[in-house]
């Protein structure tokens, strides 16, 4: 399950959350004041590996 990167629109606050593919927006409450108002957000990720030296992610499946 990957994890999913979100704002509250209602109180600013950011939180991160462990969901399964697909979940929607509106399913995902503010830890902090409960809105629904909630955005996810675009975030890096690491599929695969990357160089050992880089400190890059690796977004792309097989690696760089």
């Amino acid at each position: 399950m990957p994890i999913y990167e979100y704002i509250c629109e209602a109180c600013g606050e950011q939180f991160s959350k462990l969901q399964k593919m697909g979940a929607g927006e509106g399913a995902t409450p503010c830890p902090k004041c409960g809105s629904t108002g909630v955005k996810r957000q675009i975030s890096g990720c690491s599929i695969g590996g990357g160089e050992k030296n880089s400190s890059a992610p690796a977004c792309g499946i097989g690696g760089g």
